[in-house]
């Protein structure tokens, strides 16, 4: 059985995404690279296997019953865009795997609103792959008790959260098992989940916010100094008040706080956190708003940043009623499924882009609010600490 099943068995950001770029920068190229944050080794033939379920990829097509309900569930999607998905087919000469020293590489590299599609299924597929080949396997009973536990306690400490965990997920059939189980004992504080095959199959809501990768290509375009403003203006113009969350820490959450404008707080209904202290974090864009004249109590931040429920919980009761709060939680969902096992730390990150097939490539990073979470040249994250400040 493929690792991958299904056109929508993806994040929704990569459809979003995938839309922004091909109505604003439909030449524009893109090229995506594989970071394992443990610096771990693979087995070998790993890359070989890999390989073969990319090709397989290449098969899958979107049905009638995806579609209707993509139509209906995600209507900032309009018919072309829904046109293009009917036809599309995942290409793998667009996708480079070596595995050397024990060190796996990938890179995708093409037209970004094609290329932007492999993220999520490669790092699935590697996830799924690499547990299967190390001859590990679920606890089902721990798993299964793990699960209904998180979703009771966050029922009754009244937490909203969505599932965000398909990119680092055991594998889709635990990942399926877990949205059930959340879905029978979570009650209305399961909002719903970033994938969207997921929420097609158990009839949830589907949630999502914007990458750092849009923040990233807006950088190697505009600047760095202009990245937030430009990233955000253009995300206003594709969805016109739809989707109405940004993260904050592609280049750091201070840079960001100081290019928010009234416009823009205004516009956004909710910030996400992703990386560093979420008790500053909180404090910090409080502040922010309170500067901008725009009462916090309006608004609702998501965190995303490793969560497990105790971290929710407390996060929730510092939000207090100063602000609103709600959580993406992933890895601690769809990848507790044994005492014994732990989860990959793997991404995919924009390294590289460009406006046109003839322009010369332009790099592009990442500053995070930890300093483990930034991607790109040594030389070119100096320039962009350089050129704000930092």
């Amino acid at each position: 059985m493929s690792v991958i099943r299904s056109l929508l068995d993806t994040d929704l950001y990569k459809f979003t995404t995938s839309y922004a770029y091909s109505k604003l920068f439909p030449r524009a190229h893109g090229e995506f690279e594989f970071v394992d944050r443990s610096n771990g080794d693979y087995p070998d033939g790993f890359d070989i296997l890999l390989k073969k379920e990319i090709e397989k990829m290449s098969t899958l097509s979107l049905s009638q019953g995806e579609e209707n309900f993509i139509r209906q569930q995600m209507p900032y999607l309009p018919p072309t865009y829904i046109d293009f998905l009917k036809g599309f087919r995942f290409d793998p000469s667009e996708v480079d795997i070596r595995l050397e020293d024990k060190k796996l590489h990938i890179n995708a590299k093409g037209l970004l609103y094609r290329v932007t599609l492999w993220e999520t299924p490669i790092l699935a597929t590697v996830s799924e792959l690499f547990f299967r080949e190390m001859g590990k396997y679920p606890d089902r009973k721990y798993m299964e008790e793990a699960a209904i536990e998180k979703a009771m306690r966050m029922k009754e400490h009244d937490i909203t959260f969505s599932l965000f965990g398909m990119r680092r997920r055991f594998s889709f059939e635990v990942e399926d098992r877990v949205t059930e189980l959340l879905k029978q004992h979570a009650g209305e504080s399961l909002y719903g989940t970033s994938n969207v095959y997921m929420a097609y199959k158990h009839n949830l809501s589907v949630s999502g916010t914007h990458p750092h990768e849009w923040v990233q290509f807006h950088g190697s375009i505009y600047g760095y100094k202009m990245a937030n403003y430009m990233s955000m203006e253009d995300w206003i113009n594709v969805f016109d008040g739809d989707l109405g969350t940004v993260l904050t820490d592609t280049y750091t959450t201070d840079v960001f706080l100081r290019n928010f404008s009234k416009k823009h707080a205004a516009l956004f209904t909710s910030l996400r956190h992703d990386s560093g202290d979420p008790f500053v974090f909180i404090d910090k864009v409080i502040r922010r708003y309170e500067e901008l004249r725009i009462n916090p109590k309006m608004k609702y931040l998501v965190f995303s940043d490793s969560l497990n429920v105790d971290k929710a919980i407390e996060i929730k009761n510092y939000c207090n009623n100063r602000i609103g709060s709600t959580f993406g939680i992933g890895t601690n969902l769809t990848n507790d499924v044994s005492s014994k096992i732990k989860s990959m730390n793997i991404v995919m990150k924009l390294f590289r882009c460009k406006m046109t097939a003839k322009e010369e490539w332009q790099e592009c990073v990442k500053l995070s609010d930890v300093e483990g979470k930034h991607t790109g040249s040594e030389r070119e994250i100096m320039l962009v600490k350089a050129t704000l400040g930092l």
